[in-house]
């Protein structure tokens, strides 16, 4: 089976398919539809064969349909019918989630997607559950994203940026008990040396875990939040 995995963000949209060893990305921002999104997948994808699709989406999902319009992009996604406009079954979770599973080396892992916004996930020992910290209250009336998401980075320069960085790793580190934290997301390549505890990751993640979406699925089992619970 070859399967297309489709990791949306809010500056780019990026796919590879299985198989392939290069990836290929166009533009997104606010105003990309799904319409559109599905417009350049295609054009991005069209020497490339594949029978199904996997797709991180930026914003919460519910059995494996978003229930929230992303904050980064344009409307219309909630409802949209993802499996007749690509003509291939789709299986849709967080990105975060996504990236989250390629990255995974067992025990207690957090994943924090420092992108244009802040993605997050956990895995415990093979179970995936997909969070959404980047608006809960952090400090000074301000969310987790307001201080290291893209506006945050452009807002307090790299420096402090980085020092934010390191204190919410830090923080949710100890309040989840996690073994380890990986930073993805595009602007983790702006740390230079990981937090305590903390190791940078690898974008090309977030395609091995949509392939992964498709492995084992006798083993899955449907989360809270819609997204795969899967046993490594």
């Amino acid at each position: 089976m070859k399967i297309l995995s489709i990791d949306i963000g809010g500056t780019h949209v990026k796919v590879r398919a299985s198989g392939q060893r290069e990836s290929r990305k166009a533009a997104s921002g606010p105003t990309m539809t799904p319409r559109r999104m599905v417009a350049a997948v295609k054009k991005l994808s069209s020497d490339w064969s594949y029978d199904v699709v996997s797709m991180g989406y930026p914003g919460p999902v519910v059995h494996l349909r978003p229930i929230a319009e992303p904050m980064n992009l344009g409307g219309g996604w909630v409802g949209f019918d993802f499996r007749k406009a690509f003509g291939k079954p789709v299986r849709i979770v967080n990105d975060a989630a996504m990236q989250a599973l390629g990255s995974y080396q067992g025990g207690r892992m957090l994943f924090l997607g420092l992108g244009t916004g802040l993605g997050s996930a956990m895995i415990v020992d093979g179970i995936l559950e997909p969070m959404e910290i980047a608006h809960l209250p952090y400090k000074k009336g301000k969310t987790y994203e307001d201080f290291v998401g893209l506006r945050a980075l452009e807002r307090l320069g790299k420096k402090r940026w980085r020092r934010a960085v390191a204190d919410v790793v830090a923080r949710l580190m100890q309040a989840l008990e996690a073994d380890y934290v990986v930073l993805g997301g595009g602007n983790a390549k702006l740390i230079d040396k990981p937090p305590k505890g903390a190791r940078l990751g690898d974008n090309a993640n977030a395609f091995r875990g949509g392939f992964l979406l498709w492995k084992d699925t006798t083993k899955a089992r449907p989360g809270r939040k819609g997204s795969r619970r899967r046993r490594s």
